[in-house]
């Protein structure tokens, strides 16, 4: 992986990749299934608002398995309630990613609004000795594996039906953990954006 690979190589850190999704109280739209000849129907049961939003990161090193991490924001559509994640939950989740796994990190996101948070840049200067934030390009999702877990999170989610949004905090949740213990499909994601972990050889 050209720049971002020797960097973290060098620094003898994981690469990760960091990005968003959120799920609301309908299913995700996808393949159903239905008994021959009849239409596949979903029945949704939830009422009222709310919606779950996920903030995910995958973190790979050369020559061990992927790792999964994630944060969870409950938004239950309450008046005056953030909407979203703040600076410092992402803060908290880089921090969270570092404890566990006790090396440096290379951190790749997109431009998100509150990715550029002065605070951010600051506590990325502040932790400069394990921490370097890199900006993905502008509307380049294909070179993010974290959106390929969003696509499995989808895939998995399709034939669910919640009633409350207590009940699709769990699904996530058992959704999510599953694939956390998947190393291969954390190695598919990556796979599909055409990047590699091969170390360049030195001369």
């Amino acid at each position: 992986m050209a720049g971002g690979k020797s960097t973290a190589a060098d620094l003898g850190a994981y690469l990760c990749f960091e990005d968003e999704a959120g799920q609301g109280l309908r299913p995700p739209k996808g393949r159903t299934w239905a008994p021959v000849g009849a239409r596949p129907v979903m029945t949704v049961r939830g009422k009222g608002s709310g919606r779950v939003n996920m903030a995910g990161v995958v973190a790979y090193r050369d020559g061990e398995r992927p790792h999964l991490f994630y944060k969870l924001h409950i938004y239950h559509g309450r008046k005056g309630e953030p909407k979203t994640f703040s600076w410092a939950d992402y803060r908290d989740l880089i921090v969270a990613t570092h404890q566990h796994l006790g090396a440096p990190l290379v951190w790749c996101w997109d431009n998100l609004n509150v990715h550029l948070a002065g605070q951010l840049a600051d506590f990325a200067a502040e932790h400069a000795d394990w921490l370097r934030i890199v900006q993905l390009p502008a509307y380049a999702p294909e070179l993010n594996p974290a959106e390929g877990v969003w696509s499995l999170l989808r895939r998995a989610m399709t034939n669910f039906v919640v009633a409350d949004l207590a009940g699709l905090v769990r699904i996530v949740k058992r959704k999510l953990k599953k694939i956390q213990y998947r190393p291969h499909l954390l190695t598919g994601c990556l796979a599909q954006t055409g990047l590699t972990l091969d170390t360049p050889a030195k001369s």
